[in-house]
């Protein structure tokens, strides 16, 4: 098959959850011996990363198109207004829908993936330009993380604001059910979502999918008792949870019980985080030039999300390089993981604390979490097999 990937941003480093699952979907097709296509926007904020050439680019064709997506404090104002999707908008640029559509005009693609919903502005001018079946993947239900973020503030007005974006992205999501020729979601609670709200495409489940061979763990080199939490910061839910957390624990690991390191670190932490740093008990490293290196390095991984959805890729990375992973029930959301067997489930701070305790007491106990979890990615989240499926999802809607 010739496929097309459709991003609303540049998926190399591939060091953060969105980029990853994008690179681990192409390789996978190339390896099936699929020819595949790129296009990407490269949106403002990224156009001046260092970026070391990713060896994937020698296998497929790539295109890329800068726009600023930025938003000017008069737009921001005047979208009070309006009933527009926050921000989705910002991702449509005439020049480059030109540039897209001659594409795909030359090349006769069997399948185009739109890879979350910044990509969708294009969806109806692509409709008219081809008969590709056209696939929509879902990483998150949009409106859903908006709505759950607007449930955590205490402040009204932001609480208010929070939620008319919820009801503008959900009006807008809504707009796009049974618009695609198939849907790919990472969770069954996605697809309830989904079929719950009118959904009559066909749909697949399809969890997220690693190299195994990737991940390899080395006790040898892991800092026992650590802790760690790993997360691009310019994503809400991630900022919001870590606040959550340092705010409640900061202290008790500076000056208390929590007798362990703690390390955060990922793409675009805010400078005030520096705030937050304690000599020999908390460390700021922002973003890493090896992530695995980091995960390998570290004991106890920490994911306190309060708000967000899809399913998260540092969790299965964790996984695959058996670490002890605290996560609240939404962080380890769709992931197939039981407490006390794979995963530590903690939803409130009080039970954060006791298995924060339980861990930096028992290095025995982590390694077996951390063995069970390895074992759960090996059956479930190896990408070849996940590839397989996608390729008979494929096919399915192609006939």
């Amino acid at each position: 098959m010739r496929v097309l990937i459709l991003t609303h941003r540049v998926p190399f480093p591939q060091n953060g959850g969105y980029p990853i699952v994008v690179g681990n979907t192409i390789k996978g097709l190339v390896n099936h011996g699929h020819q595949v296509s790129l296009i990407s926007i490269n949106i403002n904020k990224h156009n001046d990363r260092a970026q070391t050439r990713d060896e994937l680019l020698d296998h497929i064709r790539y295109t890329e198109y800068k726009i600023d997506t930025r938003i000017t404090v008069a737009e921001f104002f005047s979208n009070l207004f309006t009933t527009n999707a926050y921000k989705i908008n910002k991702y449509h640029d005439q020049a480059f829908e030109k540039i897209l559509i001659k594409d795909i005009q030359e090349n006769h693609y069997d399948i185009i993936q739109f890879e979350g919903l910044f990509v969708a502005p294009y969806l109806s001018a692509i409709r008219k330009a081809t008969k590709a079946r056209l696939v929509f993947r879902s990483h998150n239900i949009e409106h859903q993380v908006w709505h759950k973020l607007a449930q955590q503030k205490s402040d009204p007005i932001k609480r208010w604001f929070l939620h008319q974006i919820a009801k503008r992205v959900k009006r807008y999501e809504l707009g796009l059910l049974n618009q695609f020729d198939g849907i790919l979601v990472f969770t069954g609670q996605d697809e309830h979502t989904m079929t719950n709200l009118g959904n009559k495409t066909p749909i697949c489940v399809l969890p997220i999918g690693v190299e195994l061979g990737k991940y390899k763990p080395d006790y040898s080199r892991s800092q026992f008792p650590s802790m760690f939490f790993l997360g691009s910061l310019d994503w809400l839910p991630n900022k919001e949870g870590i606040e959550w957390f340092l705010d409640n624990f900061h202290k008790e690991i500076v000056d208390g019980d929590i007798n362990a390191r703690f390390y955060l670190a990922g793409n675009n932490i805010p400078e005030e985080y520096d705030e937050y740093d304690a000599m020999g008990k908390v460390f700021i490293q922002g973003e890493l030039d090896d992530a695995l290196e980091f995960i390998n390095s570290r004991s106890i991984m920490i994911v306190p999300l309060l708000s967000g959805g899809g399913m998260r890729v540092k969790i299965i990375e964790g996984m695959a390089m058996q670490k002890c992973i605290i996560s609240t029930s939404i962080g380890a959301e769709g992931i197939l993981a039981e407490h006390g067997k794979n995963i530590i489930i903690a939803n409130n701070a009080d039970e954060f604390y006791k298995a924060m305790l339980q861990c930096i007491s028992n290095e025995d106990y982590c390694k077996q979490i951390g063995q069970n979890a390895r074992k759960l990615i090996e059956e479930l989240h190896d990408v070849d097999h996940i590839t397989g499926r996608l390729i008979h999802f494929y096919q399915s809607i192609l006939n």
